[in-house]
Parts: C-alpha cells; sequence; structure tokens
C-alpha cells in the first residue's frame, strides 16, 4: 500500500512542510510525534484492527521538537534522536504500563550540516534506512533490521535527497542527485551494492525529481522545470514505458503549492486509472485534492478536523484514509471515497478510537480546512470499520529515459 513519509513529498526537503504522522508501507501502523503541552512524545497508531486505536511510548524524558520517528511491521516504533554530537537509534514498543527501549546504535557525521534522515517506510516493514548527505557524496545507512546496528548500506556520488521506494522487495530506491548545476532522479541498487544508474532525465539542464512511484501500476509522480524553465510543474509518466512524461495543466493550481501524497495501489497494468491523493496549501489552509492521471481536472474536499496533515494511504478499491486527532477523537481515520468510484457510498466516513466520546468531527462545508467543490456530496455516509484488501505484489522495471511531451496539457 502506499505510503505517507515523515517528510514532504515522501522524503523531500522541497516539498510543503512534513506530514503528520508515518505510515508503514502495508498501512498496518503509523507514528507520530504527539504533543501534551509543551512536551513531545512518540506515539504509535494501529490503523488494520476493527477501530483505529494509538498507544502512547512516552521516554524518560520529553523528546526535541525534530525527532524523528516511523513505525516497523512489527509495531514498534524506530526513533532517531541527536545525543552528544551523535545520532543514535532506538525501538520503542509498549512495556507494561510503560515504555520498553531497545537501543540499536549510533552514526557520527562529522562534516558540518550532515545529517542522517530516515527514509520512507521500506516495504516489508522489518527494514528502516536513513540517508546522510555530504558536499560530495551521500550515505544510505540501513538503520533498524541488520545483525548488528546501523550498517553502511551505500556510498552514493553526490548530494541527494528525496527517496521513494520503486518496488515491493525494498531493493530499488531513486533519490534526487544534485550534480553539474541541476538535479536528475537516480536509482540505487541495494541489492548489488548500491549501484547507481539514471532514473529520470527529461532535458539536459531540468531539475527532475521523482515524488511517488506504485509498484503495482509503474505510475510515477515527479516534479520538473523541464516543461517550464524556471518554475516547477508536476508531471506522471510510467515505470519502463516509451510514452512522453506528461504536465497536466489541472495541477498547476495559482497560488497554491501542491504536493502528492498517495497513490491507488493495486491497479494493475492502468497507470491512468490510479487515483493520486494531493496535499494542496493555500491562503485558506490545508486541503484535500484527488486526481487521476486519466482525467483532466482536479477534485477537492475539505480535509477532517484534525487531519495529520499531509498523511494518508489508497486502498485498492478506491477508498482515500485520512487520519486525524482532535480533542473528542485522539486516533481516527477519515474515509474519503470519490464521486465516479465503483463502490459506493461516495463522501467521508468516519472511524474513530474505541472508548471515543463522539463518532468524529466531518469536515465543515465552508471555510475550515479549505475550498469545497461543486462535486462534494452533502452529508456523510454511517460509520463503518472496514479492513483494507491486501495487495498484490510486482517488480516494477526501472525507468531510464522519459522523453518530454510536446503536449503537456493532458
Amino acid at each position: 500500500m502506499t505510503v505517507c513519509a515523515i517528510e514532504p513529498v515522501a522524503g523531500h526537503e522541497d516539498g510543503a512542510g512534513r506530514a503528520g504522522c508515518t505510515i508503514t508501507a502495508d498501512g498496518g501502523y503509523a507514528a507520530r510525534l504527539a504533543s501534551a503541552g509543551d512536551s513531545f512524545f512518540p506515539e504509535r497508531w494501529t490503523l488494520d484492527g476493527p477501530e483505529p486505536y494509538a498507544v502512547p511510548l512516552p521516554g524518560n524524558q520529553p523528546e526535541e521538537p525534530g525527532t524523528e520517528v516511523q513505525p516497523l511491521g512489527d509495531g514498534r516504533v524506530l526513533i532517531h534522536r541527536l545525543v552528544d554530537g551523535r545520532h543514535a537509534f532506538s525501538l520503542l514498543y509498549p512495556a507494561g504500563a510503560g515504555t520498553g527501549e531497545l537501543p540499536l546504535g549510533t552514526v557520527a557525521c562529522p562534516e558540518e550540516g550532515t545529517r542522517p534522515r530516515l527514509l520512507p517506510p521500506a516495504p516489508g516493514g522489518e527494514r528502516a534506512y536513513a540517508i546522510a548527505a555530504g558536499p560530495r557524496s551521500t550515505t544510505v545507512w540501513l538503520v533498524a533490521g541488520g545483525a548488528r546496528g546501523p550498517e553502511r548500506v551505500a556510498e552514493v556520488p553526490g548530494r541527494c535527497s528525496g527517496g521513494v521506494w520503486l518496488d515491493r522487495a525494498g531493493r530499488m530506491l531513486a533519490l534526487d542527485r544534485e550534480a553539474g548545476g541541476c538535479t536528475k532522479a537516480v536509482v540505487v541498487d541495494l541489492g548489488r551494492g548500491g549501484e547507481v544508474s539514471p532514473l529520470l532525465q527529461i532535458a539536459e539542464g531540468s531539475d527532475d525529481r521523482v515524488l511517488l512511484a506504485d509498484p503495482d501500476s509503474g505510475l510515477l509522480l515527479i516534479r520538473s522545470d523541464a516543461a517550464s524553465p524556471g518554475r516547477d510543474r508536476l508531471g506522471w509518466g510510467v515505470l519502463g514505458s516509451t510514452l512522453p512524461v506528461r504536465f497536466p495543466q489541472c495541477l498547476r493550481l495559482p497560488d497554491c503549492t501542491v504536493t502528492p501524497f498517495a497513490i491507488q495501489p493495486g491497479q494493475m497494468l492502468t497507470p491512468e486509472g490510479c487515483a493520486v491523493a494531493l496535499r494542496v496549501d493555500g491562503a485558506a489552509g490545508s486541503w484535500v485534492g484527488v486526481w487521476r492521471p486519466a482525467e483532466r481536472k482536479v477534485r477537492h474536499f475539505p480535509a477532517p478536523a484534525g487531519w495529520l496533515t499531509g498523511a494518508g494511504l489508497w486502498t485498492a478499491d478506491g477508498a482515500l484514509r485520512l487520519p486525524y486527532a482532535t480533542r473528542s477523537v485522539p486516533c481516527g481515520v477519515a474515509v474519503l471515497r470519490v464521486p465516479g468510484q465503483e463502490r459506493p457510498p461516495e463522501g467521508l466516513e468516519v472511524r474513530r478510537a474505541v472508548g471515543s466520546a463522539t463518532s468524529g468531527e466531518l469536515p465543515p462545508e465552508q471555510g475550515g480546512s479549505g475550498p469545497v467543490s461543486a462535486e462534494l456530496p452533502a452529508g456523510a455516509a454511517p460509520l463503518a470499520f472496514g479492513v483494507s484488501a491486501a495487495l498484490a505484489v510486482t517488480r516494477p522495471v526501472p525507468l531510464q529515459q522519459a522523453p518530454l511531451a510536446r503536449l503537456v496539457t493532458k
């Protein structure tokens, strides 16, 4: 299942801000740095049961605001702290009335300005990776799931950002590498000692970044200035395809920042039909957009109150699940079914934590979280506690070259 990332745009530093939580690749768990007054503590959410519920995992002292957390597939939570100038990684888990902690080791970054950053959760949920970008090279670290603490698994020439998994095996990793005054996406094969090859090259002097990828359909979401030199635009392509990269006009929203955060999985051989969830940030706040490559429009929906902004995932049957937390519902999931889907009902459903006083807070019809399109259904469907469908596993063909379409408005 497509995941959201702790860094914007699945790990990119040039997005609209950090997502409110991180979700495992299979959608079973989420983790976030929650707050209680001025204090911060890790919190794990369980999402694959009848109702979502949260478990606080506080340590012996409050965490720093920039502390990274990431759930693993077995329910433990990886935490990344800065301790005495070194980057320490530990696994947190519930232990009776308290929190158990398993130290994994530390990573030293002697070069100034070099700081490890967790990559999006790897498929399988057993391993976790981080990258540390230096001025001349970038190191890929296996920080959880190895045999003996953090391990250096690849050294990539150049300064890299981003981080998108291209396959279900957690082997092919896309990174955005700065070189020669521009940024190009490359693929790092962790199964072959970090072998690097080109992934996305549209024009010689363009900045071409990979934002999201879906292994089932091969759909890629990219950001590039190839179509409009000096101005980044959102586009899409297909892994292994000879078709050109396209930059739909409908994804250009005036005075707004548009950030894709989830792709509908399970759409074998039909990338044009995949639904893509967009975080839209504008003067009115943040809201949710939904778009498909086969369509020439973006559908706009208000986010649920308390949305963990930028976080969410699709089910294979076309439901977008958005985690949210409010004072009355500390752990909830709003389910958005977009008009035009084959399976009713349309609109927002709410999944709430056990013991909540209310059934959740639906987005207002006016104002609040952002504009509402004319296609937004009135009202909301009854409470639903479904479990996401299992996803098939395929292996994509890495993209080598991506020609630029002459017509970029489709």
